[in-house]
This record gives C-alpha cells, structure tokens and sequence, in this order.
C-alpha cells in the first residue's frame, strides 16, 4: 500500500537509523503543519540521474544528507564489487569542494566503501573536478566520488560519479548503479563504519602532495608557447575569482608556473567559503558572478578576469572592450581555443596525424567549420562532458590511430588534454591566459580576436535561454514544455520554415524536404533540435542536474558586412526568444 506523504514523514521520525537531530528536523515540519515543505522533501525518493545526485541539503528522502549519501554510495559499492580487482583490491576516488557538508559527505562516502571492503584515496584538502578524475586514473580506481553542486545556490550539494576511466559514469554502469540506488529500501541495510575506524584498520588513505604534483607536471606541458609565456608572461594583468570555491590554490598555481604572474586575486572572494556571500549564485557563466572581478579589473587597469565555479570546472571570463565590459559566452571562448590550438599546433608542426577534436549537439556549427579548414576531424555528443569522454575512450579503444586535441561545450566547459576525463578549469584558466597574451602581443584582445575568426570563418551568434520551475509543480511544468514543443512545434518554429527536427529521445531525425525520417546513434535523452530552413538551430532540453529547462539558439549569418551580419543575428534570436517564452506560457 502507498504511504502518504504523512505517514512518511512519522516514519523518518521514528526511525531510529536516523539521529536525533534529522528525526527534530522533520518533527518540526510536522509540527508546524508546512505541507508544502514536506511534500517537497517526501513525495519521492531523490532522483539518481545518469551522473549522480544533487538537492538541497536537508532531512528526508528527496534531500541530500548523509544518509542519501550513504545510499548512493552503496548502489556504487555493490556496483564496483561486480568487477574485477585491482592488484588484489577494490578502489575509489574521492574529492570535495567547499560546500555545506562536502568534507562530512566525502567521509561518509568513504565509511560506506570502507564497510564494504573497498579502499578509498581521499584528498587531504578540497582539491577541484579535474583533480578527482587525475586522481582516479593515477590511483587505477575502480571508480571516483566527487562531492560538489558545482554552480549551484548555496543551499544545494551533489554527489557526481566518475568510472575507472576517470569520466562521469556512462551506460551501462550507470543504470546499473540506479538499479542499485533504487532496490534499498531500507537505510538501515547500508554497510557503513567510522571514517577514524577506516583509516586505522589502512581501507582510507589520504592523498597528498605528490598526486597534485603529477597533475600539475602534467598541465605545464600543455602550454602551447612555453619560452613565450615565460618571456612575456608579467606583460598581461590578469584578475583571477574562484568565487569562493576550489580554484585558488591550483589556478594560481598553474599561472605561476606558466610565468603569468601579474595576478591579483578578488581578496573577499579568495578563501572557500559554504555561503558565496558575496553572489547570488556562484556561477562563472553568470555576468553578476563577476561584478568584484570587474570593479577591480577597472581600477587596477588590467587586461582580462577569470572566474572559475566551486569546483573548477568551469571558466568565465570578462573583458574590457570600447568602454564596455564584454562576457564572451561558452562558445565564444571555445571558438578561441580550438582555433588558437590548432593555429599554433599547425604554425609549428606539432598537429598529430589523424586529429580529431569534440563539441556537443547544443555547440556552435562554426566550431566544426574551424576544424575541417585545419584537417581536424569533429565528433559530436550529447549535452555534457560524460558524453565527450566516453567517446574518448571509444575512439582509444576502437581507433587508436586518432589523436585527440581539443574538445568543449557551450556551458563553459573546456578539455585541452586527456590526462583528466571531465572539462578542466585549472588547464583553462592557462590556455586562456596563454591565448590573450598572445593577442595582446599583437595589439589585440579576445574580442579583436573573435572577430577577426569571424572574417575568417564565418559569423555565428549564439543565445541561451534557460526557463526555471521548482519543485514537484516545476517537473510538471517543463514535462508539459517539452510535450508542447514535440507535439506541435512541426512544420515551422516561429514564422522560419523547419527543415528537419532531431528528436534524441526516439533516436531519429525527421526530415521535411523529404518527408523521411532516419535514425541516428546516440543514448535516448529527453532532447529536441530544430534545424531551420535559414540555417539556424533551436535546442530544447531540460536540465539533468537543475531545475530548469534550456533552449540553445545558434544563428548563422552569411550575407553582409560582420555589422550587418551581427545585427541581423541578434533581431532573429530577439523574435525567436519571444516565439519559446510565449510557447512556455501556454504548456
């Protein structure tokens, strides 16, 4: 028989696995009679998406908290136990950010792969997303654990799970751990002991200094004009934020041994801290994330702001540009580096045979143009670097002849090297430092870049769009969003004629000229893209990690001089924005 919401509420408070001050957390709801508030934390059990977990931080089933933590992590233990052992062990990766209870969930994650025999490599201090998955494949994990909600409100963590090729975990492992996650019915089964007890009896071990080593001899080799930057390094002023989060102690480091020292760092933002108090939301993507970079980019007269998110995955930047502060989007910024890397690599003879480099569905097309000018071969994927990783260890797997070179996403992400499986911010924040030093060099910034890529190549203009909805009403309404767009939105988006729709999650492509459909290989995901008659692209796809729903709009402009094509691009993104706003409004 179904519970209530009620009765599961009483059920946690009696519950005597849970501690006294979780059972009080839940009493007082009921108490106080917050229904709302309780049908939020117990109408379902937290979701275990494709990556892992991620909620708001609180007392019951749909929160995280260390018994959701501890749930997750047996699914993963019994997971890893269906391998095979490692020189005689089971082994795991963990790291941490800054958040609310990051450090007391990665030890509680540790307890549970303690109790289950598995041997766990925890850092001794919070180290970034790129450092977790170095750290998996320097220590052969089985797999990896990283505690952050990326950029995410404070309120929130998360619990992301990376595989043995240090990659956010894929199919079939995935399903296999939410098979898990879902079959324990009962906390009380899960295997767990004392992190103190699981560093005693030698199934903890704390990772130091000679791993963050590694890595970072690793990301020095990356710089694409080493004696330049040590040469001319001090003539860049650079601002740096890690917004409080991970990115302080290895991006400054990286910039060091680069030879980009002119830094200075946003002091009120420098130390990690749970709260942000300084932003809204941590979120590098974000223009007001920025604003302490900025106002002290203005007054020290510097030339460019990095900002990375809590676990420094992600880059930002902002940038002074006639009279105006300019935030180049996710795309601009891979633009400059596919096109920078395969330039310079090109200029030296240093391109590999075969070279292949990766973008996603919801990234700019001109992307793919660049390549193929440079010979580069372009592979595309699903929304997220789990999905471009994979399909690295596919090619390596299947087509080792091919070299990979560079790969990136719209949302900020960007990987210049294999040695890590997921975007990296610390090797970002270099190869963009490296990058607008160099124009610089030539009396230029990003921006004279960006256009003079635009002469070049052609011109593209990309918008995002995301609609947030909250809670169980929220999921409602964005399912109906998306069902509004797949079940009418047909034959024209707006007033523009469609030429083919890709709907990823029948895995096929309809095509309107033809009046033929045709399947194509990729996961099923809830994902829906409009090609236009006119050469543009509308993506539509709910967040797997937030609540919200984004649309990807990316325009092409052929006619005209780079003004008139960049004014032509912002009127129809301005008309097409109008177009999904009232389509939402009406699901």
């Amino acid at each position: 028989m179904k519970q209530s919401i009620m009765e599961k509420a009483k059920a946690w408070v009696k519950n005597d696995y849970f501690d006294s001050a979780s059972k009080k957390e839940i009493q007082d709801l009921i108490d106080s009679k917050d229904e709302k508030e309780l049908t939020e934390r117990f109408y379902k059990d937290l979701s275990f998406g494709t990556g892992g977990i991620r909620s708001i931080i609180g007392q019951g089933l749909n929160r995280i908290n260390k018994y959701t933590v501890r749930k997750a992590t047996q699914a993963l233990a019994e997971t890893i136990k269906n391998q095979d052992p490692i020189d005689g062990k089971y082994k795991v990766a963990i790291s941490y950010d800054n958040r609310r209870f990051s450090f007391d969930f990665a030890k509680e994650a540790a307890g549970v792969f303690a109790a289950n025999g598995i041997h766990s490599y925890i850092y001794e201090r919070l180290n970034p997303v790129p450092l977790l998955s170095f750290s998996v494949r320097y220590h052969e994990a089985h797999a990896g654990v990283m505690v952050t909600a990326s950029h995410n409100p404070p309120e929130y963590n998360g619990y992301k799970v990376y595989w043995s090729d240090g990659a956010q975990v894929t199919p079939p492992n995935d399903q296999n751990i939410i098979k898990n996650y879902y079959d324990i019915k009962d906390f009380s089964t899960i295997s767990h002991i004392d992190f103190e007890r699981g560093l005693e009896e030698g199934l903890i071990h704390w990772v130091g200094q000679d791993v963050e080593d590694a890595y970072f001899k690793i990301t020095e080799t990356n710089c694409l004009r080493p004696e330049f930057c040590k040469e001319k390094g001090k003539e860049l002023k650079i601002i740096f934020t890690p917004i409080h989060g991970t990115g302080l102690i290895p991006c400054s480091r990286v910039l060091n041994n680069m030879g980009l020292t002119n830094f200075m760092v946003v002091p009120d933002q420098a130390e990690p801290d749970e709260n942000f108090p300084t932003v809204k939301s941590p979120n590098p993507e974000n223009p007001e994330a920025l604003e302490k970079a900025v106002s002290l980019m203005e007054k020290e007269n510097a030339d460019i702001v990095f900002g990375t998110d809590p676990d420094t995955d992600r880059l930002g930047i902002a940038l002074p540009y006639k009279g105006e502060i300019v935030y180049p989007n996710g795309n601009q910024i891979g633009l400059l580096m596919l096109n920078y890397i395969l330039e310079t690599k090109k200029e030296k003879n240093e391109l590999p045979e075969n070279p292949y480099f990766i973008n996603t569905i919801v990234t700019t097309p001109l992307q793919k143009v660049i390549a193929e000018k440079y010979g580069v071969d372009t592979e595309c994927t699903l929304t997220g670097f789990k999905w471009i990783c994979s399909k690295i260890k596919q090619i390596e797997e299947t087509e080792p002849h091919r070299n990979f070179v560079f790969s990136t996403e719209e949302s900020f992400g960007y990987m210049n090297h294999s040695h890590v499986r997921d975007k990296d911010g610390v090797a970002s924040v270099a190869l963009m430092a490296e990058i607008a030093l160099w124009y610089k060099s030539k009396g230029m910034n990003l921006i004279d870049a960006l256009d003079e890529i635009y002469e070049k190549f052609g011109y593209s203009k990309e918008n995002l769009l995301c609609l947030n909805y909250y809670g169980k009403e929220g999921a409602e309404k964005i399912n109906r969003i998306m069902e509004r767009f797949r079940e009418t939105i047909k034959e024209k988006f707006q007033d523009e004629p469609i030429e083919s729709i890709e709907d990823y999650e029948k895995g096929e492509l309809y095509n309107f000229k033809t009046r033929s459909s045709q399947k194509f290989d990729f996961p099923s995901s809830n994902v829906l893209c409009y090609n236009l008659n006119s050469k543009a692209r509308i993506c539509i796809r709910p967040s797997g990690t937030e609540p919200k729903i984004k649309f990807y709009i990316m325009i092409s402009e052929n006619m005209g001089t780079l003004e008139e094509k960049k004014k032509s691009a912002e009127n129809r993104i301005e008309k097409i924005l109008e177009f999904i706003k009232n389509q939402a409004e009406l699901a």
